[in-house]
């Protein structure tokens, strides 16, 4: 099985400007034969964030060098579905999240890969959702 890791915006945005190690990190992962990439809900997040950026174009001139380096999975028929099942649970535990966190779960979850953050994230509050921090040092193989 081939491993995947779709990175959330803090770390996709991380990787875009060289920042925190994540491109080390990523380049690592990537010559072991590991796949890396982001969501489509996630690209959208990159785009949304540029834009309000205060130094938007020069945002733009980087991101697009790195941009073409993920592999970018969509928002499909089978991430719909999990994203039903992702609101049904979290419902039932009581705890609301934004919309697009759900979808970038739902898409990890139908792929049955690791879902990359930084810091603190909602997103492991989600049942069977593969969560890695890489704001901590990466474990021993």
């Amino acid at each position: 099985m081939i491993r995947r890791y779709i990175l959330d915006s803090g770390p996709a945005f991380d990787y875009l400007f060289r920042r925190k190690g994540i491109h080390l990190r990523v380049d690592q992962l990537r010559l072991r034969g590991f796949r890396i990439g982001i969501g489509l809900p996630t690209l959208g997040e990159i785009a949304a964030g540029i834009e309000r950026s205060a130094s938007r174009d020069k945002s733009w001139l980087i991101a697009k060098r790195y941009l073409n380096a993920f592999v970018l999975w969509p928002f499909n028929k089978p991430a719909a579905l999990e994203y039903g099942i992702i609101h049904g649970e979290l419902r039932r535990l009581g705890r609301p999240m934004q919309n697009i966190d759900i979808m970038i779960a739902a898409i990890a979850r139908s792929l049955g890969s690791s879902v990359v953050v930084t810091n603190d994230s909602d997103l492991s509050a989600i049942p069977n959702l593969n969560v890695e921090n890489w704001s901590l040092p990466p474990s021993a193989p």
